[in-house]
């Protein structure tokens, strides 16, 4: 399943935060949890509308975004 099909974003929804689709929850909030150090199998139980593949594509997004990131340093 691709990334799109399971991480949307809707400018209706959330002030148009990635969100998992189907539900409210913000990319940025699972990847929260997974940082604090939250198992993948706890946030599953904790948030049985999501899936594990639901996870994976959070963290793919992550992912996704870290790799476009440009910093350019500023010239003195």
């Amino acid at each position: 399943m691709r990334l799109s099909e399971r991480v949307v974003i809707d400018p209706q929804v959330l002030a148009g935060k990635p969100v998992i689709r189907g539900t409210p929850l913000a990319v940025e909030f699972i990847l929260e949890l997974l940082a604090a150090g939250q198992s993948e199998s706890e946030v599953l139980v904790n948030y049985p509308g999501i899936s594990r593949e639901d996870i994976l594509a959070c963290l793919s997004h992550a992912s996704y975004l870290a790799h476009e990131y440009n910093a350019f340093p500023i010239p003195a």
